[in-house]
C-alpha cells in the first residue's frame, strides 16, 4: 500500500474535551473500537457512549486508525452523547413488543397470507425507524421479528435460490450507527474529487444510505429503510478483503456514479428507476470478487469458468451473488415493487454489471460511438441502455479522475493484486500477462497506456453528450498522464545514471 508507511510508528492525536486538552497515542494495529474506547476513557464517559470528533472548521473526523494527525494547537473537539432511556422509549418499546406478539398470534391462529405478513413487518420496522428507538431496545425486539421472517422464508416456495445457497446476514441493524452528515459532507459527496480514504466502513454504509434517500430511490421503490440498512450490510459482508477489489472499491465506484448523476444532471435524461439501476449496479458490480481476474479463471479452469462457459465468469458471478442477496426477504430492497418493475430492474442491473467486463470494452464503445454519430436520442431505449453501460464503465475505472493523493494509492493496491495473481500463475505454470508481472511493470508503465488509450478516449466520448465532463474529468486524466510520463522519465534517467556508475567502476 502506498500510504502504509505512515503507520509504522505510534500516532499521537490531540483532543479538546470540555475545554481541557488531552491526547491519545495508538499504534497502527489499533482498531476503530480501540481508539473509540481510548477517547471515552480520556473523556471519562462510558465506552458505549456516542463519540464524535470535529476539526477546527467543524468538519466530522473519522474515529479510526486513518484519522489525520493534528497538533496541540489544533486539537479535535470531542463531543459525547449517552442519553438515558426515557419513559417514552419504554412505552414505544412495549408497543413494538405488543405488535410483535399480535403478529405471532396471527401466524398460528389466523394463518395470514405471506403478503399481509410482509406488510405488517414493513410497518413495524418503519415505526422503529421513525420513533428512533435505541439500539439495545431494537436488539431485544429483533428475535421476535426474525421469527416471523423465518415463517415467511419457509413459506416462500417459489424462490429460485435454495436454503443451501441463500446468503444470510451475519449481523443485523442497527449495529452500525446512523451518522449525522454535515452540509459540507453532503455537498462534498457529490464531487468527483471526494476523498474515499478518510471513511471507515460504517461511515461508508451511512453515505451509501444517504445516496438512496437523497436521489429519491427509497420513495421510488418504496424501500423499507431498515431493509435498506440490512441490504447494505449484507453487500458489505460479501465483498472480500482483496487489495483492490474490496468494499472500499465498491464505495468508490458508487460514489463516482452518484457524482456523475449530479454532475451530468442525469435525471434530465432518464427516470428515477434508471438512476436506481445505475447506483445499485455500481454497489453490486464486484460482489464476492476472488482477487483473480477472468483470464486466470479461464486458464486455471476454475469452477466459475466452467459454470459460465468462460463467458465473463466473474461478472456473471457478481450478478448471481447480487440476486441471491435480493432473493432473501430480509435484504430485498425491491420487495415492494410490482413484478414488471422488478423484471426491468433485474434486467438493467444484470446488463450493467456484465458491461464491466473489459473484454467487452471495444464492443460497447463502438456501439456508443455509432449512436452518437446517428444522433443520440435519450427517448430511444437502446441509446439509453448503451449510455448507462458506458457510465458504469467510466465509474468502474475512474480512479485517475480523482486528485493524485486519492488516485495513486489505488495503483499500489491494484499492482499488489496483480502481483499476487502473476506469482500464482508462475507457480501453477499458467500464462502471465506482462502488465501483471512484478519483474516487468512499474507504476508509470502500468498507467500511461491505460490512461492514454482507454480512459481519455472513453471520457472524451461521453463528453460529447455531457460537455461538463471535459473540464471536470478529461482534463484531470490528461494531467495524470503527464504526471506519470514525467515519473517514467525520472525513473529512466535514474536507471541510466545507475548503469553509467556501475560501468565506471
Amino acid at each position: 500500500m502506498g500510504n502504509g508507511s505512515s503507520f509504522e510508528q505510534a500516532k499521537t492525536v490531540f483532543l479538546e474535551i470540555n475545554g481541557k486538552e488531552e491526547k491519545i497515542i495508538f499504534s497502527r494495529h489499533s482498531s476503530s473500537r480501540d481508539i473509540h474506547e481510548l477517547i471515552a476513557q480520556a473523556a471519562g464517559v462510558n465506552k458505549h457512549s456516542v463519540i464524535s470528533l470535529r476539526d477546527k472548521n467543524g468538519a466530522h473526523v473519522s474515529v479510526s486508525p486513518t484519522m489525520p494527525s493534528n497538533s496541540a494547537s489544533n486539537p479535535y473537539k470531542v463531543v459525547t452523547r449517552d442519553p438515558p432511556a426515557t419513559s417514552a422509549d419504554n412505552d414505544a418499546f412495549q408497543a413494538v413488543l405488543t405488535h410483535v406478539a399480535e403478529q405471532l398470534n396471527r401466524v398460528f391462529k389466523m394463518e395470514e397470507t405471506k403478503s399481509h405478513l410482509n406488510h405488517r413487518i414493513n410497518m413495524l420496522e418503519k415505526r422503529i425507524e421513525i420513533e428512533g428507538l435505541k439500539a439495545v431496545e431494537i436488539e431485544k425486539c429483533k428475535s421476535e421479528i426474525s421469527y416471523i421472517r423465518d415463517q415467511l422464508w419457509n413459506a416462500q416456495k417459489n424462490t429460485p435460490i435454495s436454503d443451501e445457497t441463500k446468503i444470510s446476514l451475519k449481523r443485523d441493524v442497527p449495529n452500525y450507527p446512523k451518522y449525522t452528515l454535515s452540509q459540507e459532507t453532503v455537498d462534498y459527496l457529490k464531487q468527483p474529487t471526494f476523498d474515499i480514504w478518510h471513511w471507515e466502513p460504517n461511515e461508508m454504509l451511512s453515505l451509501l444510505e444517504h445516496m438512496y434517500h437523497e436521489l429519491g430511490l427509497v420513495e421510488e421503490f418504496n424501500i423499507n429503510p431498515i431493509v435498506l440498512k440490512r441490504w447494505l450490510l449484507c453487500v458489505q459482508e460479501n465483498y472480500r478483503n482483496n487489495p483492490f477489489h474490496n468494499f472500499r472499491h465498491c464505495f468508490c465506484v458508487s460514489q463516482m456514479m452518484y457524482g456523475m448523476i449530479h454532475l451530468c444532471k442525469l435525471w434530465e435524461q432518464m427516470s428515477t428507476e434508471d438512476l436506481g439501476i445505475l447506483l445499485t449496479a455500481a454497489v453490486c458490480h464486484d460482489l464476492d470478487h476472488p482477487g483473480y481476474n477472468n483470464t486466470y479463471q479461464i486458464n486455471a479452469r476454475t469452477e466459475l469458468a466452467i459454470r459460465y462457459n468462460d463467458i465473463s465468469p466473474l461478472e456473471n458471478h457478481h450478478c448471481a451473488v447480487a440476486f441471491q442477496i435480493l432473493s432473501n426477504p430480509d435484504t430485498n430492497i425491491f420487495a415492494n415493487v410490482d413484478k414488471d418493475t422488478f423484471k426491468r430492474v433485474r434486467a438493467g442491473i444484470t446488463m450493467l454489471i456484465l458491461a464491466t467486463d473489459m473484454a467487452r470494452h471495444a464492443e460497447i464503445m463502438e456501439s456508443f460511438k455509432d449512436k452518437l454519430a446517428a444522433g443520440f436520442d435519450n427517448k430511444n431505449k437502446d441509446h439509453l441502455d448503451t449510455l448507462k453501460m458506458v457510465l458504469i464503465k467510466c465509474c468502474d475505472i475512474s480512479n485517475e479522475v480523482r486528485p493524485m493523493e486519492v488516485s495513486e494509492p489505488w495503483v499500489d493496491c491494484l499492482l499488489e493484486e496483480y502481483f499476487n495473481q502473476s506469482d500464482r500463475e508462475k507457480i501453477e505454470g499458467l500464462p502471465v500477462a506482462p502488465f501483471m508481472d512484478r519483474d516487468k511493470v512499474t507504476k508509470p508503465t502500468a498507467q500511461i497506456g491505460f490512461i492514454k488509450f482507454v480512459l481519455i478516449p472513453m471520457f472524451e466520448t461521453v463528453a460529447k453528450v455531457f460537455t461538463q465532463i471535459d473540464e471536470v474529468m478529461v482534463q484531470p486524466l490528461k494531467n495524470a498522464k503527464d504526471r506519470y510520463e514525467e515519473m517514467k522519465s525520472i525513473e529512466e534517467a535514474q536507471k541510466e545514471a545507475k548503469k553509467a556508475l556501475s560501468l565506471a567502476h
